[in-house]
């Protein structure tokens, strides 16, 4: 056996090999399983006594050298491969894989918008629970039980629960508002809102709105439209022209519903503005007393205005977007217009 084991400490110690698949194979022969030194080991319960701790020695010393020659050589042969890898690397390429450069939402542009422009007047913005009880979103607005709009129709109820809705409009968080906090109150509320209607081209069951509240000594109708005439022109342009219409809502008096000059045909009358020159972008007036009496304010002291405005007719009048529902489905050919936006 010793014989044996000297002769293979030669081919080991000589051994060079030209490719990995060489190193493997010898690998194999040598370290396996069934490899020779793996056999010499289990052969080695043949030895005689009086040899056992030489041939034991020699045996571990085979074992170690062919280990390391192996791992030496698989080494030099990773480190080559590795070298040639770095020459073919062009280092003025751009990182693979190229990375997509992302966007904001459309949606989210006009928000951020919207916000700047009223904040620059001295509004703040409030958030509140998209889950609202009936109060908050209905009775304190002024809304009678007979209103339409409390009907199952148009308004999402949580559980069948007619005292619990999905908000229907984001008002209910001035009534938030005007119950803790004392005036002058001067904010807007950007948020989700829900409504039961079908989706189409023009509606949707969800939407964005924009509601604004300003309540202080001497407020007045002129003020509210020199604030909505100021964010009109900075929104679409300074020669933007409004228009106010006579409307109804049962949390406003006098109530108003706000065209602005059509801004693809500039007023000269196309199929957007339905060949008027005019589009209606939002509803305001008056906050009514009632409503300050239901939140605590004193109506013979404070006056106020309300606003409301949707997001997404804003966005579809701004990038001349015609389907609504492109906001919603995520389809990336849509949002991709607006990664320089």
């Amino acid at each position: 056996m010793l014989e044996k084991i000297h002769k293979l400490l030669e081919e080991v110690e000589s051994f060079g090999a030209q490719s990995k698949d060489q190193v493997e194979e010898y690998r194999i022969k040598w370290l396996s399983k069934k490899g020779e030194v793996t056999a010499l080991f289990d052969d080695f319960k043949n030895v005689p006594s009086d040899l056992k701790k030489e041939v034991g020695q020699k045996l571990n010393l085979l074992k170690t050298k062919a280990q390391e020659k192996i791992n030496s050589l698989k080494e030099k042969f990773e480190s080559e491969s590795n070298s040639n890898e770095k020459k073919d690397i062009d280092l003025t390429l751009p990182a693979y894989p190229t990375l997509q450069t992302g966007s904001r939402h459309p949606l989210s542009l006009v928000k951020e918008q919207i916000i700047d422009i009223f904040a620059r007047i001295g509004f703040t913005v409030s958030d509140g629970k998209e889950i609202e009880d009936d109060w908050h979103n209905f009775s304190a607005l002024n809304t009678p039980e007979n209103h339409p709009a409390r009907d199952m129709q148009d308004t999402f109820y949580v559980n069948l629960n007619p005292e619990m809705v999905l908000r229907t409009q984001t008002s209910s968080v001035q009534v938030h508002i005007m119950e803790y906090q004392k005036p002058p109150i001067r904010t807007i509320s950007p948020g989700r809102v829900y409504r039961n209607e079908a989706i189409s081209a023009r509606a949707h069951c969800q939407f964005h709105q924009v509601e604004g509240l300003y309540i202080d000594e001497h407020v007045s109708f002129a003020d509210l439209k020199q604030t909505l005439l100021y964010f009109s022109k900075e929104m679409f342009g300074a020669e933007t022209k409004i228009r106010l219409r006579p409307s109804y809502f049962p949390f406003t008096e006098p109530s108003a519903e706000m065209d602005i000059s059509c801004t693809i045909c500039k007023g000269a009358g196309c199929n957007v503005c339905k060949y008027t020159g005019w589009v209606e972008i939002l509803g305001c007036g008056m906050v009514d007393p009632q409503v300050l009496t239901n939140c605590s304010i004193d109506p013979n002291k404070y006056k106020g205005f309300a606003f409301g405005m949707g997001i997404e007719r804003i966005s579809m009048l701004k990038y001349q977007v015609k389907d609504l529902r492109l906001f919603f489905e995520n389809d990336v050919r849509f949002l991709k217009q607006f990664t320089s936006a």
